[in-house]
C-alpha cells in the first residue's frame, strides 16, 4: 500500500493537469470573420484593426479577418454562421430580412436621408428591436453598427439620367436576394443578380451596365477603371453589422465577451469616420480621373421608390411602426 500511494498521486496529479490543460484549451477562441468586401476597403481595415486589438488584450482569443469572400462566398455567410462553420461576419439588413422579414424596411430606398439619421436608428429602439430578434430568430448576436456608406448609382457608359425612366434596360449588378432586386426596380433598373467578385470582369467585358455601391468601396474595388459616370443617387444609407454566431457568444466567458464587444464598437467607430471623411473627398477624386459624377433631382426617384414599395408583396411583410420610427415621423 506505502508503493501504491506515490502512484496514485503521480495519477491525481497528472489528472489534475489534464483538467488544466482542458479547461485552458476550452477557453480558447479562434473567431474566423468573413466578409464580401474588399482588402482595401474601410471594412476590411476595421476588421484587421477588431483583430489586433483583442490580440492585444491576450484574453485567449484569436480573430482571423477574411476579406473579398475568401473564406466563405458571398451571401453564404449567414447560413455557415447557423451552421456552426464560421464565427464572425459582417451582416447585412437584406441577410437578416430573409429570415425575419419584419425588418425588411430597413432595406427600403430612401430610407434614410443620411449617416446620422441611420445611427441614431440604429443606436434606438429600432436598433435594438433588432439585436432581439437576430439573436432570438436567427442565433445571431449584433456587437456592432458599421457604416458601409450611401450606395450611388455607377455606370458603364454616360447617360442622362434625370429619373428612373431614363434607367429602363439599364442592368445593373445586385446582389442575388428578392429585396435586393426590389431595391433595383425602384431604381427603375433591370437589376442583374451578380456576386461581388464577379463585378469588375463584367463591366470591363459588358456582360453589366452598371454597379451600385458606396463610392469608397466603388473606388476600393477599382470600378472607376472600368465604369464612366456616377450617378449620385443615395438610395441606401447602408449599415452591416458586426455579427457574431450565438452559441460562440454564448460560450466565451464574460471578461472575452467584454472585451470582443468592446473592441467591435471602437473599430466600427475607426470605419465610420475613415468611411465617412472618404465619402466628403472621393466624388472630387473621381471627376479629376474623368469620371462624370451627376447631382440629380431624387424626387422622381422617391415617387418611383413609393410605387414599387407600394405594391410589393415583401413589403406588406414590414413593420410599419418601426419603419416610421427609422424615418423619424
Amino acid at each position: 500500500m506505502t508503493r501504491a500511494t506515490p502512484l496514485l498521486a503521480r495519477l491525481a496529479a497528472l489528472g489534475t493537469a489534464a483538467l488544466m490543460a482542458s479547461t485552458a484549451l476550452a477557453d480558447d477562441v479562434t473567431l474566423r470573420f468573413s466578409t464580401a468586401g474588399p482588402a482595401a476597403d474601410f471594412l476590411a481595415k476595421s476588421m484587421e484593426s477588431f483583430a489586433d486589438k483583442v490580440a492585444e488584450a491576450d484574453i485567449g482569443v484569436t480573430v482571423e479577418v477574411y476579406p473579398g469572400a475568401s473564406l466563405i462566398r458571398q451571401g453564404a455567410e449567414v447560413p455557415a454562421l447557423q451552421r456552426g462553420n464560421l464565427e464572425m461576419s459582417t451582416m447585412n439588413t437584406f441577410e437578416v430580412s430573409s429570415q425575419v422579414p419584419s425588418f425588411g424596411f430597413l432595406n427600403r430606398a430612401f430610407l434614410f436621408a443620411d449617416y446620422d439619421q441611420m445611427m441614431a436608428a440604429m443606436n434606438g429602439p429600432v436598433g435594438d428591436a433588432l439585436k432581439a430578434a437576430t439573436a432570438e430568430e436567427m442565433g445571431i448576436e449584433i456587437l456592432s453598427v458599421a457604416y458601409l456608406g450611401s450606395r450611388q448609382l455607377n455606370l458603364r457608359d454616360a447617360i442622362d439620367v434625370t429619373g428612373p425612366e431614363d434607367l429602363t434596360g439599364v442592368q445593373v449588378r445586385m446582389p442575388a436576394s428578392p429585396e435586393w432586386l426590389l431595391l433595383g426596380e425602384s431604381l427603375g433598373v433591370s437589376p442583374t443578380p451578380m456576386a461581388m467578385s464577379e463585378t469588375y470582369v463584367a463591366l470591363q467585358t459588358g456582360a453589366v451596365d452598371g454597379q451600385e455601391n458606396p463610392l469608397s468601396i466603388l473606388k476600393a474595388a477599382k470600378f472607376d477603371e472600368v465604369t464612366k459616370q456616377v450617378v449620385l443617387t443615395s438610395h441606401l444609407v447602408q449599415p452591416v453589422f458586426y455579427a457574431i454566431a450565438k452559441p460562440v457568444w454564448d460560450d466565451m466567458t464574460p471578461e472575452q465577451q467584454e472585451i470582443v464587444q468592446s473592441a467591435a464598437l471602437e473599430a466600427a467607430e475607426e470605419n465610420n469616420s475613415a468611411r465617412l471623411a472618404d465619402e466628403a473627398k472621393v466624388a472630387d477624386i473621381l471627376k479629376s480621373e474623368g469620371l462624370r459624377v451627376d447631382a440629380i433631382d431624387l424626387a422622381p426617384f422617391h415617387a418611383k421608390a413609393d410605387e414599387v414599395y407600394g405594391a410589393s408583396d415583401l413589403a406588406a411583410e414590414w413593420d410599419q411602426d418601426l419603419m416610421h420610427q427609422a424615418m423619424g415621423d
